[in-house]
């Protein structure tokens, strides 16, 4: 029936989106749908939305125009985040044909008897506690690397954040099918494995539909790193108080996992810290960095920091300036506070005004900026290895180190997904590492 029906995805947001929107393609496609790009003409166009900033809300518009401008007799159907928070907000946008949920997503297929444009977006959305099961997903074929979902949801209580309102409780995904899932996407020739979830430290919780932890990350790690055919694990990013030395001290001496953490900090400033609602203090992320350092000096650690939170004084923002300056970290994804209904944050007092917030967001991208070029000075003369990717960017390939330098050589067919021992000689102009050939060790 679907033989020459054609489905196009667009993702945005985080690695777990990008898992799931690889599953559920992988739905369509034995359901006899043809994936093509999101640029090409096509009969469905899915947005898997994101909800984490006010920029993700608007974009969606501009992308479901995209897609009405290639297609205006296509059916469109927003999924994700942002269509579990605003249902109602997004089957308003026109164009939009159908919204589902939480709950709803993985089961798409099987809201498209009929492909004929709506008047209005018809909205199929659980209440948020009904999204207590897991639905294991990994990304495979869009990228060099697959991103594993091992877990989903949140038990904890940030007062800024709305994934707990958008994905439901903290739930894990069996260790039997995260193997099998693992074992899978290494017979496919992928050499990278990331590990993605919401609060992936805390893997274990509701694995078989209860709130005990069967396993601990530590178990997950550890048996994922005995998999055959991985030649890369990467943690993305794990909330400091759940990163636990046992774990680092693995990574440390694994085969296959790569130094290279992401850990989110979100302020440098105890005060606000307590006012986030976060599970730790400024020292416990201290004792983590030094940690890990201190057993992998080459290890990359990526920071997660917020500003403009309400009741950031400016005395608070240079609090955090300089925590993050003198701290031993590699690069910084800053995000810009922005009020999210049904959130304790949005009724906060000490507001900073948005021309501010816009200030301190570029201050703390500078210092991103500087960080990430000490970083990368500081492994220039070493050897590592590179996994490259598949893509030809003005002639030349790029890849990443194990601890994820990004580097670039001449392009090359034959390098595509392959690993090889580099020497790393020089920071080019555009911020890029180039290499040497050490001894090829394409596996």
């Amino acid at each position: 029936m679907n033989a020459n029906k054609k489905v196009a995805f667009y993702t945005l947001g985080c690695k777990l989106n990008y898992s799931e929107t690889s599953t559920i393609a992988r739905s369509f496609k034995s359901e006899g749908f043809n994936r093509v790009d999101f640029s090409e003409k096509a009969d469905i166009y899915v947005i898997n939305t994101c909800s984490v900033t006010e920029n993700a809300d608007k974009r969606f518009k501009t992308i479901v125009k995209q897609a009405q401008k290639v297609n205006p007799d296509a059916f469109v159907a927003a999924i994700g985040c942002y269509a579990q928070l605003k249902p109602e907000e997004l089957a308003d946008v026109n164009g939009v044909d159908l919204v589902l949920g939480a709950t709803e997503k993985f089961k798409i297929t099987d809201y498209l008897n009929d492909l004929s444009k709506n008047d209005m977006g018809e909205v199929h959305s659980c209440e948020i506690q009904d999204a207590d099961f897991y639905v294991g997903s990994y990304s495979i074929g869009d990228r060099t690397r697959a991103f594993l979902k091992v877990q989903d949801g949140c038990d904890y209580k940030c007062t800024y954040c709305t994934i707990p309102l958008a994905r439901g409780i903290s739930r894990s995904d069996t260790m039997e099918n995260v193997i099998s899932n693992a074992k899978e996407i290494a017979n496919k020739g992928i050499k990278e494995i990331v590990l993605t979830g919401v609060n992936i430290g805390d893997y274990g919780k509701g694995e078989f539909g209860n709130k005990k932890h069967e396993h601990t990350f530590l178990d997950l790690i550890t048996q994922l790193d005995e998999v055959d055919g991985i030649e890369r694990l990467r943690i993305s990013s794990i909330e400091p108080n759940l990163l636990k030395n046992e774990s680092i001290e693995l990574v440390a001496k694994s085969r296959a996992f790569v130094p290279h953490f992401h850990i989110p900090l979100q302020s440098g400033s105890n005060t606000l810290l307590k006012k986030m609602k976060r599970r730790y203090m400024k020292e416990l992320y201290v004792d983590r960095v030094k940690k890990i350092k201190e057993i992998m000096p080459h290890a990359c650690i990526g920071v997660d920091v917020i500003v403009g939170f309400p009741g950031e004084t400016d005395e608070l923002f240079l609090e955090t300036y300089n925590f993050l300056n003198e701290l031993d970290v590699s690069y910084l994804h800053v995000f810009t506070y922005s009020e999210r209904d049904n959130t304790e944050a949005a009724s906060f007092d000490g507001v900073v005004p948005k021309n501010v917030r816009a200030k301190r967001s570029k201050m703390l991208r500078g210092l991103s900026a500087k960080k990430r070029r000490a970083f990368y000075e500081s492994q220039i003369g070493t050897n590592k290895s590179v996994l490259f990717e598949g893509e030809n960017k003005a002639g030349y390939i790029h890849g990443f180190t194990e601890n994820y330098v990004k580097v670039k050589a001449p392009w090359n067919p034959e390098l595509v997904n392959t690993i090889h021992n580099i020497h790393l000689t020089e920071i080019a102009e555009d911020g890029l590492v180039r290499l040497q050939f050490v001894k090829e060790l394409a596996v």
